[in-house]
Parts: structure tokens; sequence; C-alpha cells
């Protein structure tokens, strides 16, 4: 009996848990100085339902900066698609 209080305890605090969660990307400006306190300041006006406007940051200044995920850069307007040999165009 005593497992069964202590499973149903578990049950309990998990869903609560799960509102715990957080956005775990970090944010910088890229060649600028900038202080925690300007970074917190900027963050507390972009929150909005408990989550961080992506927009509001970018338009702050702010880029997303994502180990391992997805980052925020945009594609070079001046690069061009490279693709291997088998899938050019071959003219002889």
């Amino acid at each position: 009996m005593r497992w069964l209080r202590g499973l149903s305890a578990l049950l309990l605090v998990l869903p609560a848990l799960g509102g715990c969660v957080t956005d775990e990307r970090e944010w910088m400006k890229l060649n600028e100085r900038y202080t925690v306190a300007e970074f917190q300041r900027d963050r507390e006006a972009c929150m909005k339902a408990g989550k961080i406007d992506d927009a509001c940051m970018r338009s702050r200044g702010w880029v997303a900066v994502n180990p391992g995920g997805k980052t925020e850069t945009g594609k070079d307007p001046h690069a061009r698609d490279l693709q291997p040999p088998s899938a050019r165009d071959r003219k002889y």
C-alpha cells in the first residue's frame, strides 16, 4: 500500500512539473555590447502569455542562439545551391 501512495503522489506531481518547462534558448546581440539588465528588461517587455515573442526580441536587436537546434540565420542572397555532380546537367 505504501508504494501505491508514492505512485499516486508521483502522478499528481508530474503534470504540475510539465508547466515548469522554460525556453532554453540563449539570446545575444551581434557586434554590440549589452548588459544583463538590458537583456532582462527586453525579455520582460517581450513576454507574451509566458513565452518570449521572437519577433519582439529580434526587433530589439537580439538573435537567438540555439546550440544543437534551429538557428535564426537568413540565407545568403549571393550563395549558390551546390549540387552533387550526379545532379548537374551534363552537356557534352
